[in-house]
């Protein structure tokens, strides 16, 4: 089957995300911030956050009165994780549209930060034909079942799909699932992955 739908990754493909700037201000620093990330768990909770967690409830899980209270507030303080749009990949994404390609988005996002994203970076919740946020589903990548409830939302075979995410685990899920996909390492290489498979 021909590749005739684009599928994108946010995080890491459209948008930096670094939960560190989250925390940095109170802390005095990126570096205090990329402590506190190791100490609470921040990684390991953030990924239970995508499949539906709360973060004030995962702020409950941790003993330290300060840390527990700092981390109650990534939300409010989220906008300032995604602040950088990666414009090359944006560039690339107008130029598929314009071509009339399809565009979708298959997201690993906790619920509540991704309506606090949406502030910093409204254009998320506009540009896509078909969006799937994790947290909203209570599934994430690398589940296979993200994938076929996408394909079932955007009424799209596997086949017909060219899946770009950031993580070798996720692409190689999407591969699994029946789909074409491509690790995002920079625009430029995307542009050729596109190029070479006739979509740009």
């Amino acid at each position: 089957m021909t590749v005739s739908e684009v599928v994108f990754d946010i995080g890491g493909v459209l948008v930096e995300w670094d939960p560190a700037f989250a925390f940095s201000d109170a802390l005095g620093g990126y570096a205090a911030a990329q402590a506190f990330i190791a100490r609470t768990g921040f990684h390991e909770k953030n990924i239970r956050a995508d499949s539906g967690a709360s973060f004030a409830g995962l702020a409950q899980e941790i003993e330290n009165p300060d840390d527990r209270a700092l981390f109650a507030r990534y939300v409010a303080n989220y906008g300032r994780t995604i602040q950088t749009r990666i414009e090359g990949t944006w560039a690339l994404l107008d130029r598929l549209r314009a071509r009339g390609v399809p565009t979708h988005a298959i997201t690993n996002w906790g619920r509540e930060t991704w309506e606090s994203g949406l502030k910093t970076q409204p254009r998320l919740g506009e540009v896509f034909d078909t969006l799937v946020v994790s947290a909203r589903e209570g599934v994430a990548k690398p589940d296979h079942a993200i994938f076929a409830l996408f394909c079932e939302r955007a009424g799209r075979a596997p086949g017909a799909c060219l899946f770009i995410d950031d993580k070798a685990e996720n692409a190689d899920a999407a591969r699994a699932f029946g789909m074409d996909a491509v690790v995002f390492t920079d625009p430029v290489q995307l542009a050729r992955d596109l190029t070479d498979r006739g979509i740009l």
